[in-house]
């Protein structure tokens, strides 16, 4: 089936290399348990990128769009741990978008996910040309695809205040069971004539 979630938190980041055993078992044995405990948060899925950057990508999955900015979510962003605090601020190239799934099509999950994302110049337009494409039958090898629609007011980096160009960026998720059709479907959309300012393809496996 679908996702059944209605909001997602995509959060991505490098860590230097001499942190990554701690940043993994911290994210494995304390973080992930703390972010599914927050109500309204359901599931939590972390990958490692296979291509692209940055290396490690976390989706967590939320009842409702409205769990992403509640009371006990903003508690938990306000009262980290000791061991989070060390470990966030280790993050570099860090993305943190807060997001609507608005589409999702096709039965599971798969082992391999893509990842495009876009900057769109017209919504309208740019959901005309995802809903016929949205569809993992097209794909051989693809289980479900899904689009995740950031909220620029929420979409904000825990590392840097800055601004944020990327705050209203979309996602485009693919799950997919082999690599190479999920690289090759990837490949075709990035060069499609897309009605955004720009795009970007990152390959998670």
């Amino acid at each position: 089936m679908p996702i059944a979630a209605k909001g997602m938190l995509l959060t991505s980041m490098d860590v230097d290399p001499a942190d990554e055993a701690d940043f993994n078992r911290w994210y494995d044995r304390e973080h992930i348990a703390e972010r599914v405990g927050i109500d309204g948060f359901v599931e939590a899925r972390r990958y490692i990128a296979h291509v692209g950057n940055p290396k490690y990508l976390s989706l967590y999955s939320t009842a409702t769009f409205e769990a992403l900015d509640s009371p006990a979510y903003r508690t938990a962003l306000a009262n980290q741990t000791a061991w989070s605090k060390q470990n966030i601020a280790r993050f570099r190239n860090m993305i943190r978008a807060v997001a609507r799934i608005t589409m999702s099509k096709g039965q599971g999950r798969g082992a391999v996910l893509g990842i495009i994302r876009l900057r769109p110049i017209d919504a309208d337009k740019l959901h005309a040309f995802l809903t016929p494409r949205l569809d993992p039958e097209m794909l051989e090898g693809g289980i479900s695809m899904h689009l995740l629609e950031s909220d620029p007011g929420l979409s904000k980096s825990l590392t840097d205040d800055g601004p944020n160009p990327g705050a209203s960026d979309w996602f485009v998720l693919i799950d997919g069971t082999d690599i190479k059709p999920v690289s090759r479907a990837m490949a075709l959309w990035w060069i499609s004539p897309t009605p955004v300012r720009s795009s970007r393809p990152a390959f998670i496996a």
